[in-house]
């Protein structure tokens, strides 16, 4: 069994009951979660808020970590995945959805002890995963381009949507029927039409590093981050035209929007965390914060009102998921 440290960080206030700011600032690192011997890089995260956990992909470990998030420490840890990637849980079957970039699988497991179910074998590199909990789909990115379809009540691989390359991040846009896609390769955002599976638009970056993306439902933008420059881009949905533009953190694998807030989070593996403020469409950056290198991959559960942001073990520290509570 891994041997889990219990937090040498956490303040006084339990996170789930929320507290008093304890600083003027737009997130306070409220915990580190010790994750234990896990080396390497750290992918993407899901949570199961019934249970108040949360999934944490240890891609170089093969292993997906399980943490209680009231107990602040690793309950449980699942060895059978191959280079996990993308995660996503469907609390109607109560299922666990595992991207493997190492095998191209696609890993289930269900209920408390985390039952696995028959994999799916989609293709290398699967990867981002995404939750349509009202139509019970699961959608996954993988291969030289393709999304795949997993109806989840059969737990079935039921479609796939052709791309010309590999996909990166993308969002489903319930709204309008559309699935927004990053391909760097082309790049381009790929406009999907969700009921034919057939591009409804191409808007051109002029960039190979569109990676993260986000939509900021308020305001109808499409939100992407370049890496190399470093930059916020913004789409008007509707349209595609280029809404605005700023400069960010560097090795951006994650953004996520607070909409009550109005604010935008994004984690770079040059450890920085960005917080933008979207009023009025302006995307100004309120803070530049300090992480640890590589700690790219984060996961905002507007529910808790908590962004957490995986931090890859250093010299200095090990392997912990960063929790950060947004102020006011």
């Amino acid at each position: 069994m891994r041997f889990v440290l219990q937090s040498l960080a956490v303040v006084a206030t339990a996170f789930l009951c929320g507290g008093r700011a304890e600083a003027q600032t737009p997130l306070t690192l409220e915990a580190k979660i010790p994750l234990g011997e896990v080396r390497g890089r750290i992918d993407h995260m899901a949570v199961d808020l019934k249970r108040h956990r949360l999934f944490v992909a240890e891609l170089e470990n093969d292993s997906v970590a399980v943490v209680d998030l009231e107990a602040r420490k690793v309950l449980h840890v699942i060895a059978d995945a191959k280079g996990p990637q993308g995660l996503g849980y469907v609390p109607s079957t109560d299922t666990l959805y595992v991207a493997n970039g190492g095998d191209g699988s696609l890993r289930m497991f269900q209920g408390e002890e985390y039952r696995a179910l028959e994999p799916i074998h989609l293709g290398e590199d699967a990867d981002n995963v995404r939750v349509d909990a009202e139509g019970l789909q699961v959608l996954v990115a993988y291969g030289d381009g393709a999304l795949a379809i997993i109806d989840a009540a059969s737990q079935r691989k039921i479609g796939d949507i052709a791309l010309t390359s590999h996909p990166e991040s993308f969002q489903l846009d319930r709204r309008a029927n559309r699935i927004y896609v990053n391909d760097p390769k082309g790049q381009s955002v790929v406009v999907l039409d969700r009921a034919t599976g057939k591009p409804a638009a191409i808007w051109h970056t002029g960039n190979p590093t569109n990676f993260p993306m986000a939509l900021d439902a308020a305001s109808n933008h499409v939100l992407v981050v370049l890496r190399n420059p470093a930059k916020l881009v913004v789409f008007a949905a509707a349209s595609g035209a280029l809404a605005t533009s700023a400069e960010t953190c560097a090795d951006a694998d994650d953004m996520f929007v607070d909409a009550k807030r109005r604010r935008v989070y994004v984690s770079c593996g040059d450890g920085f965390l960005d917080v933008f403020d979207t009023e009025g469409g302006t995307y100004r950056r309120l803070a530049h914060m300090s992480t640890v290198s590589g700690a790219r991959t984060s996961l905002y559960v507007p529910e808790l009102d908590r962004l957490f942001v995986a931090a890859r073990a250093t010299a200095a520290e090990p392997a912990a998921v960063w929790v950060f509570r947004p102020q006011p």
